[in-house]
């Protein structure tokens, strides 16, 4: 058995790990453009916030580990063209310039995807970038110590471009955040949470809504932003408006995808081309709630269903359950996290839902540290079953998601949430959490 794998981040090294277990005899190849492998990209806002400093931190693996286990591993190869019919491969070795062919018995996709960036004029000029990988945090980092650099423009306002704006903040920095919608995280979380964290981030930061990016300015370096309501100086700008699957090596084979590219695969992860798998943030995942196939590029399901393909590869036959898009984000002095379906998805899916808030204290009134907590949940109106969740305040509130998704992997009732045994000690929290007291007001 051959299995070749392109891509060697999250989802392409745990399936290559996790198919050697499984079948030790397997021959697993994995093909890299980059000269890095198994990176955690959600620890670059952090690492350029001087939150560490060893950037090797955020590699989990090194190519010596992985050959160590019996997986070849080639970066800085590229795969340029498959044959789905001959079952072969065309490589170009980037450090050569050099093509060949390879053939696999089993293909795992696993290429990730690109930050999108919107046609701004001269987007070419320095000291504008993206956040994405290891030699982008590396770039940034190196151009944020030069002291002469203090005004900072941040454009989208989703999970990178505030966690970014944060620490740009703690470096002294003058931070601008742009975003063209009305509100922040406008894909992730309902306006009742959006706000809360906006009339946060405005103790810290300029924060512009509404405003329309359309260019820079500049005869080498960035001097200016300009956006159809002002022009503001700007020395460096940071591009944080999504990402977007890097179909380009599949697009023409017939792969089933999303409209934006993300691969459609079965619960196995198979696609609909023979012997060809795929995982990660080129895939779109189903979503146990709305029963749909929703692209939510983060690292946990990049990296369960890396590990089912895997074991697939290696010959088992395990089944992916699901995502319900759990996720969430400090930004200054909040926390915020969500999972399930927001309102307005539960609205899109075409679902009957009611929803409850609520607004509580985190802990008892007579231990230091006691800041507000705000729940929000959403269910179906008639059977009461939870559909989803948000939850925003002070310290620990973030964590208090995973309960939720609990509830809602197990299909709990609203109702059921009012007498939960949740814990209680004064540090942590009061005698009926607020999700006690969202399951007893919820009508």
């Amino acid at each position: 058995m051959k299995i070749i794998i392109i891509g060697a981040q999250a989802a392409g090294a745990s399936a290559a790990a996790k198919a050697k277990r499984m079948n030790p005899e397997a021959t697993i190849r994995i093909y890299e453009k980059s000269d890095i492998v198994s990176f955690g990209a959600c620890g670059l806002p952090y690492f350029i916030g001087n939150h560490f400093t060893d950037a090797n931190e955020m590699i989990s693996r090194t190519p010596e580990q992985f050959q160590k286990d019996g997986i070849e591993i080639k970066t800085l190869h590229k795969v340029i063209a498959i044959d789905t019919n001959q079952k072969k491969l065309t490589v170009k070795d980037l450090n050569t310039g050099n093509c060949f062919d390879d053939s696999y018995d089993k293909l795992l996709l696993a290429v990730g995807a690109s930050p999108i960036i919107p046609p701004f004029e001269n987007s070419q000029l320095k000291n504008i970038f993206t956040l994405r990988n290891l030699h982008d945090g590396l770039a940034i980092k190196q151009t944020l110590s030069n002291s002469n650099i203090k005004n900072l423009i941040v454009i989208g306002a989703g999970y990178i471009g505030l966690e970014i704006a944060e620490s740009l903040v703690a470096l002294q920095k003058n931070v601008k955040l742009i975003q063209l919608d009305d509100r922040i995280l406008i894909d992730a979380f309902d306006r009742q949470i959006t706000e809360l964290i906006e009339e946060n981030i405005k103790q810290h930061c300029d924060l512009h809504l509404q405003e329309r990016v359309l260019g820079f300015e500049g005869s080498h370096n960035v001097t200016h932003v300009i956006t159809d309501k002002s022009r503001y100086p700007a020395d460096v700008v940071i591009i944080a408006t999504g990402v977007k699957p890097n179909n380009d090596i599949y697009k023409n084979l017939g792969i089933k995808t999303l409209a934006n590219g993300a691969i459609i695969t079965n619960s196995f992860g198979q696609t609909n081309m023979a012997d060809i798998y795929a995982a990660g943030d080129c895939v779109a995942l189903h979503h146990r709630v709305s029963h749909s196939m929703v692209y939510i590029p983060l690292a946990t399901g990049a990296n369960k269903l890396g590990k089912i393909v895997g074991e697939n590869l290696g010959g088992g036959n395990c089944e992916y359950p699901g995502t319900i898009g759990t996720s969430a984000l400090k930004v200054f002095d909040i926390e915020a996290g969500r999972t399930g379906l927001t309102e307005n998805e539960a609205e899109k899916a075409g679902i009957s839902y009611k929803t409850v808030i609520v607004k509580d204290k985190n802990h008892s009134n007579y231990v230091a540290g006691q800041t507000s907590v705000t729940a929000k949940l959403i269910y179906h109106a008639d059977t009461r079953v939870i559909l989803g969740g948000q939850i925003a305040g002070g310290r620990g509130a973030a964590l208090r998601v995973n309960t939720l998704a609990t509830a809602i992997w197990t299909n709990l009732k609203i109702d059921e949430l009012a007498m939960i045994d949740f814990l209680y000690a004064p540090p942590f929290s009061r005698p009926w959490d607020i999700l006690n007291i969202a399951g007893s007001i919820a009508k």
